[in-house]
């Protein structure tokens, strides 16, 4: 398919039918007649009051008891992002609109306040951007993410990030401060070193050089930093797992994990229409290669296997992360986050006066 045929600037490159809408709209003349009402490929912005900011998470194998969400849709278009269904709930589609019109939660501070500030708060981890990117470009505005922060900062609440954003290096200053007090935890993420690649898979993210400086920076400020290889896509990016391992550490990462793409939902139309649109001549066989990961399919929901995969690609991508992962001493330096004592306690209420 030729270039003009490509929306620059974003992963999908169609917008599917939300199944929750009972009608649709769509082209059916070639020469454009309805192009007047094309919607624009600008993103949009749209303010939402929630009502909720932070989730119990249930799946026993996201590595997460709680997470919360400033932002619905993210600006970065990452095409394999499972969060895309969730665009869906809020009567829009999976496909462009997920990376178009980003939902702004405005009270999520003041939500985030009021959840741990709850007299039944344990102060479990609440990790952020468990669905989209806490550190996508709107926040270098909004600074919901930094309030949050700030917060937690106040009250002592055990945070984790994971991002490929290196707008999260505006905030060394809280996640220093939260560091020496072992509360933070951070990730991230690192699909390819290759820029062609990035500017296909992740169109509006920083490249993986910056990503590397943020894991350096961090790690020279004594915050807990590790990556998180993800997704590896079978046939495209799995070759790079040595590199980006070697890389990372190098950088100072302590840490990896991996995730091998699953495209549940619509993300697999949405997935396919892309592979078809930037890699023409590969299409097949990196969807194929995903299938074999997932028993004949793109997607497994069985607990334990569908991060993973099963089969001898999944078996192979396992053994090789495993053995670069020795080789470059990652996963070595166990950690914990600080435990909250009744003395704890007492200086935080002392210090709100």
């Amino acid at each position: 398919m030729e270039d003009k045929m490509i929306i620059k600037g974003r992963g999908a490159q169609i917008n599917l039918h939300n199944k929750y809408r009972s009608q649709q709209y769509e082209h059916y003349f070639i020469e454009g007649i309805d192009i007047d009402h094309e919607e624009s490929n600008r993103t949009s912005f749209l303010s939402s009051d929630a009502k909720t900011l932070v989730h119990r998470v249930d799946s026993p194998d996201v590595g997460m008891g709680y997470s919360a969400n400033p932002y619905q849709g993210c600006e970065h278009g990452c095409i394999y992002c499972y969060a895309r269904n969730s665009h869906q709930y809020w009567d829009l589609s999976a496909g462009l609109d997920f990376e178009r019109k980003i939902i702004v939660k405005e009270n999520a501070p003041k939500l985030f306040k009021d959840f741990i500030s709850r007299k039944s708060w344990d102060f479990q981890p609440i990790h952020l951007s468990g669905n989209t990117d806490c550190y996508q470009p709107i926040e270098r505005s909004k600074q919901l993410t930094r309030k949050i922060l700030e917060i937690a900062l106040l009250k002592r609440q055990p945070i984790s990030i994971i991002t490929k954003n290196s707008l999260i290096l505006r905030d060394i200053d809280i996640l220093t401060d939260l560091a020496h007090k072992n509360l933070i935890k951070v990730f991230v993420s690192v699909t390819s070193l290759s820029e062609e690649t990035r500017k296909k898979l992740e169109p509006r993210t920083v490249t993986a050089s910056q990503r590397l400086k943020v894991v350096e920076e961090l790690s020279k400020q004594g915050i807990p930093v590790g990556v998180n290889v993800a997704p590896i896509i079978p046939g495209l990016t799995d070759h790079e797992i040595p590199a980006i391992l070697k890389q990372s550490a190098a950088h100072g990462a302590l840490w990896a994990n991996y995730i091998i793409v699953r495209l549940n939902g619509q993300i697999g139309d949405i997935f396919h229409n892309w592979l078809s649109v930037n890699y023409p001549d590969r299409s097949d066989k990196i969807w194929h290669a995903i299938q074999s990961c997932h028993q004949g399919n793109v997607n497994s929901s069985v607990f334990g296997q569908r991060m993973k995969g099963s089969g001898k690609i999944s078996e192979i991508i396992r053994d090789t992360f495993r053995l670069h992962c020795l080789r470059n001493k990652l996963n070595t330096v166990p950690f914990s986050y600080a435990k909250r004592t009744e003395s704890t306690s007492q200086a935080q209420q002392l210090s709100l006066f």
